[in-house]
């Protein structure tokens, strides 16, 4: 693919803007979108760092010897029975609950006013996050019997909503989470394309061409095929949009529109690759989802029957 072409047909040498209502729609999305994930983003970071803070502070205790703790000056605190310890296994638990709203939101039509589906998604991954991090400091990083068998259950759901993720983001939603057309795709690419036509003065035809996947996936590929094509995408978006940008220069003065610019490169290099891909990414979900589901229930069993144990055994501050 040859970049540099695109260096001659700049305006003036110089990245301009030009307003239109496309641009217009493409930032307001582009914004929302973004502030949505910075919020995500600190959720996410707070529900491992919490966690990871209270380990550090007591690992002289996590790191002892099991007969050790029990006189460990930090044991009152950190046992699984403890103030910190047990308050760390309640907020995994309502973690863990807080998972299984996700869904009903999906299918209920009630919940479907309680915020959008992207929003909800959000938390479900934070809470996927901290409920096993949360729950191994309840655990006091020690993981036996049927509390061993409850984390690891959950540490796999996580894992799992990781891949599932990375599924998800990978067939293009509206802000609402409503799957988008191919047709809707199709038009959204064209509106990035002509954005930053109008911004940059090149031609979109050439846009359209530089700024298009590469390769067309196989109908034959597998599972792990498709994954493995899916991630060479990825990376391959990454490469097109670096070499757009080498192209149209490092022009300080015009940072802001730069990104602006960038942003909407990455958006159509990507629904290129979707769309090319969506049949395949769909099989692919709908199997993360076959296999994703006993899993879940299975650590929800596990992790229920512990805490029915505990609270009849009165081991509990708080009951």
């Amino acid at each position: 693919m040859s970049f540099h072409r695109f260096a001659d047909v700049r305006v003036n040498g110089r990245v301009t803007a030009a307003p239109s209502d496309a641009s217009r729609a493409t930032k307001a999305r582009a914004s929302s979108r973004d502030k949505r994930l910075r919020w995500s983003e600190r959720t996410s970071i707070a529900v491992i760092v919490v966690p990871l803070a209270v380990t550090i502070a007591g690992a002289s205790y996590y790191f002892a010897p099991f007969a050790a703790r029990v006189r460990h000056p930090m044991g009152p605190m950190l046992r699984p029975s403890g103030l910190v310890g047990q308050g760390a296994g309640v907020l995994a638990l309502c973690m863990f609950l807080f998972l299984w709203l996700y869904p009903l939101r999906k299918r209920l039509f009630p919940l479907h006013s309680l915020g959008s589906l992207p929003r909800w998604l959000d938390w479900h991954i934070a809470a996927g996050i901290g409920a096993p991090l949360f729950g191994a400091v309840h655990a006091g990083w020690r993981f036996t019997g049927l509390v061993g068998l409850g984390y690891f259950a959950m540490a796999l759901v996580a894992l799992s909503g990781i891949v599932g993720r990375y599924l998800y983001k990978h067939i293009p939603r509206s802000i609402e989470g409503v799957e988008l057309s191919r047709e809707e795709m199709t038009r959204r690419r064209q509106e990035a394309i002509e954005q930053i036509s109008l911004s940059t003065g090149i031609d979109p035809e050439l846009l359209s061409h530089c700024l298009s996947a590469e390769t067309t996936p196989q109908p034959s590929r597998g599972i792990l095929s498709t994954l493995l094509h899916m991630v060479r995408n990825d990376m391959t978006q990454r490469r097109t949009v670096k070499a757009f940008a080498r192209s149209l220069g490092r022009d300080h003065t015009e940072r802001s529109r730069l990104n602006e610019i960038l942003r909407s490169a990455r958006l159509t290099v990507a629904l290129d690759q979707q769309a090319r891909m969506l049949d395949a990414t769909q099989r692919l979900f709908q199997y993360w989802h076959i296999a994703h589901m006993p899993v879940a229930i299975a650590a929800l069993g596990a992790v229920l029957v512990h805490v029915v144990v505990v609270v009849s055994l009165g081991t509990t501050w708080f009951w």
